[in-house]
């Protein structure tokens, strides 16, 4: 691709983006939606999170799955979720899981961890 073309494919998306974001702005206070699904609308932020990092967590490099104590992200995941359970914080939860993390990356607790 030459470099214009390039240009020209960003500036095409930003577009669409920028049209299909601002729809909700521009029309949103004509649309009401029902009680009911802004109750459900409440859990898709965690659902989507769930769903990206629940796979990373128990996955291998290759796909396989692995759920031995020998997987840090596993355990750091599990770690995570006590503290989260314990304070309730969401911010303090993704901090200590991370830190957990990398303590057990940094000292190799369980050997050989990817």
């Amino acid at each position: 691709m030459a470099d214009w073309e390039i240009w020209v494919v960003i500036l095409v998306l930003g577009v669409a983006t920028a049209c299909t974001r601002s729809t909700f702005w521009l029309v949103g206070h004509k649309v009401t939606i029902p009680p009911r699904v802004q109750e459900m609308l409440r859990y898709a932020p965690a659902c989507a999170l769930a769903a990206i990092v629940f796979p990373d967590m128990v996955l291998g490099p290759q796909g396989e799955l692995q759920l031995a104590l020998s997987n840090p992200k596993l355990i750091a995941g599990i770690a995570a979720l006590l503290f989260y359970l314990w304070r309730r914080a969401m911010l303090q939860t993704i901090i200590f899981g991370m830190l957990v993390l990398t303590l057990l990356r940094v000292f190799h607790v369980f050997g050989n961890i990817g």
